[in-house]
């Protein structure tokens, strides 16, 4: 069961001004903070709008025969990690939107609705309540779909050294010298074939010609 609107809460907003006449229509501009519950206002750990941010609401309500279309864009500044350098970053966000809320007396078509309507239908529609209507579940999938999903410091952003960890935008000329670990492999075991050699050159018997001389 749905709780019932708070009116008082920033995001719900009220249409009874509005009224019910089609293509009546009300713009509406509010500064609400981006709430931290019941989820984040972007991708956790990635990047999003941080809990208690600005964000700036326009907003044009239009009466139709079915219900409010809200169409609305939304501004606010983005926080989160570079995904190759790991840095922190901040970005400029912004989120359109439209929605559909219909009036619960009404289907699709502006007639009373009918007792043998499909309840999976209106499963995927929102429905104003007492002339409200919560724009969080719409605003909250519109920023997260602004967002990028790989957030970069700067387009060309080399990211960080595999080998050292440097951040090599700020070293472009860093490098290490290379070496294949199958040479490498094939050097230890010629290294290990010559100590061999030698240890057995130091211990070997005297020739004939040695002897003689002796």
């Amino acid at each position: 069961m749905s709780t019932r609107l708070d009116h008082r809460n920033p995001l719900v907003f009220d249409t009874h001004e509005l009224g019910r006449r089609p293509g009546a229509m009300q713009r509406v501009t509010r500064t609400i903070d981006a709430p931290g519950s019941p989820a984040p206002f972007g991708v956790e750990g990635v990047i999003g709008v941080p809990d208690g941010a600005p964000v700036e609401l326009e907003i044009r309500l239009e009466s139709v025969m079915e219900g409010v279309l809200v169409t609305g864009t939304a501004r606010a500044s983005a926080k989160g990690e570079c995904v190759r350098c790991l840095e922190p970053l901040e970005l400029a966000l912004e989120a359109d939107f439209q929605e559909m809320f219909s009036y619960p007396d009404a289907d699709d078509r502006g007639r009373t609705a009918e007792p043998a309507d499909d309840a999976e239908d209106d499963e995927d529609r929102l429905f104003l309540e007492d002339g409200l209507f919560d724009l969080e579940p719409v605003l909250r999938d519109a920023v997260v779909l602004a967002l990028p999903m790989q957030p970069v410091c700067q387009e060309d952003c080399q990211g960080l050294c595999s080998e050292c960890g440097v951040r090599l935008t700020d070293d472009p000329d860093h490098h290490h010298d290379a070496v294949d670990i199958r040479w490498a492999a094939l050097q230890g075991l010629a290294d290990s074939i010559q100590d061999g050699e030698k240890d057995e050159m130091s211990g070997a018997e005297p020739s004939v010609d040695e002897k003689q001389e002796k």
